[in-house]
């Protein structure tokens, strides 16, 4: 375990509050609290309240009436912005229940003392899966044949569907080399896949001694891979990183994977080389705008859509919230840095 550090105390000048006046609201988290204060009676730790909020529209003024009170945050997906921060003087925490940290303006809460912590490696299993497992359907069309027999066909060779795919001997090109991909490789080369990563902050050695073939550039992972699949940050640089040039150097018959975000990928460009046969085929968890849920890829038959489920099980949706939970205790109860502090952005 890491060494936390202090941080400074926001306290009023006449002393720390009781702890039975710090409050923990969560909101969009998806379930009730009744876990979380199992675990907090678990664990010995009394006089935290944890309460739950509506979000409402997830606008900044939405976001502040129901977070005024709070001494600290639980949540996964809403936007945390420096205009929310500015306007929650009494916050000293934000928990997130995810790997991702691009809701959050980490510069803003530094500058406010604010400490911001993540869930990382929650769901390396799940992801990984669910990334292999999208590979597999997009090879051997499972829920395209599945559509055809529910509307009434029962046609192996139908011909409104390219051929399905042998795996071995294929190459599966990796787009950053993290903790999911890493576990994304050996569940690949089990099915006779070449495994190529493009990962910037690895040296091709490395790569190499991780038993996958290292590419030079995202260029030439790109027109030389029969699936890509993404796994990078959202970061300023990786905003768009898969546009209408990138999606040109794919080949006709190659499928793109994004279990990343959806910003990652410029969506219209994606729909329009779906359309025209640039490429043939996506499958993707995550959209550009998941508030509203609506994608045109949901109109395109060679689409697998999933939503924004990758990460979930039973077991990582539990892990997420103790890990926050942890990280709310290191901060509230025992004024140190959470055990999962969320990095400061970083560039590729």
């Amino acid at each position: 375990m890491t060494e936390h550090r202090p941080i400074p105390s926001t306290a009023p000048a006449t002393g720390a509050p009781e702890i039975a006046d710090l409050r923990v609201v969560y909101a969009g988290i998806g379930d009730d609290l009744a876990h979380e204060r199992g675990v907090l009676e678990g664990w010995g730790v009394a006089g935290l309240e944890l309460l739950e909020a509506d979000p409402g529209d997830g606008s900044v003024d939405a976001l502040v009436a129901a977070f005024a009170d709070a001494d600290a945050i639980v949540t996964e997906g809403l936007a945390i912005t420096r205009e929310v921060l500015e306007r929650l003087p009494r916050l000293r925490a934000v928990a997130l229940q995810s790997i991702g940290t691009n809701t959050v303006d980490l510069a803003a809460a530094a500058e406010r003392g604010v400490a911001v912590s993540h869930a990382p490696g929650f769901c390396v299993d799940e992801v990984a899966t669910h990334t292999v497992a999208m590979i597999l359907d997009l090879a051997r069309h499972v829920t395209r044949f599945d559509r055809r027999v529910r509307a009434g066909a029962w046609d192996p060779l139908d011909a409104s569907l390219p051929m399905p795919r042998r795996l071995r001997g294929q190459r599966v090109g990796l787009v950053f080399f993290g903790a999911i991909p890493r576990a994304v490789a050996p569940l690949l080369h089990a099915f006779g896949l070449e495994v190529a990563v493009w990962a910037p902050t690895w040296s091709a050695e490395d790569l190499a001694a991780a038993g996958v073939t290292p590419v030079g550039s995202l260029d030439e992972l790109l027109a030389t891979s029969d699936v890509v699949s993404l796994h990078c940050p959202l970061l300023p640089s990786t905003h768009h990183l898969v546009g209408e040039r990138e999606l040109r150097l794919m080949r006709p018959s190659a499928a793109l994977v994004n279990t990343a975000r959806g910003e990652v990928v410029d969506e219209a460009a994606l729909v329009a080389a779906l359309r025209t046969g640039t490429i043939a085929a996506a499958a993707i968890d995550v959209i550009e705008d998941e508030d509203s849920g609506r994608t045109a890829l949901a109109e395109l038959d060679n689409v697998v859509l999933t939503p924004h489920s990758a990460f979930l099980s039973a077991e990582s949706f539990v892990q997420a919230r103790e890990m926050a939970l942890a990280c709310v205790v290191d901060v509230l109860v025992h004024g140190r840095s959470p055990r999962h502090e969320a990095p400061l952005p970083r560039t590729v």
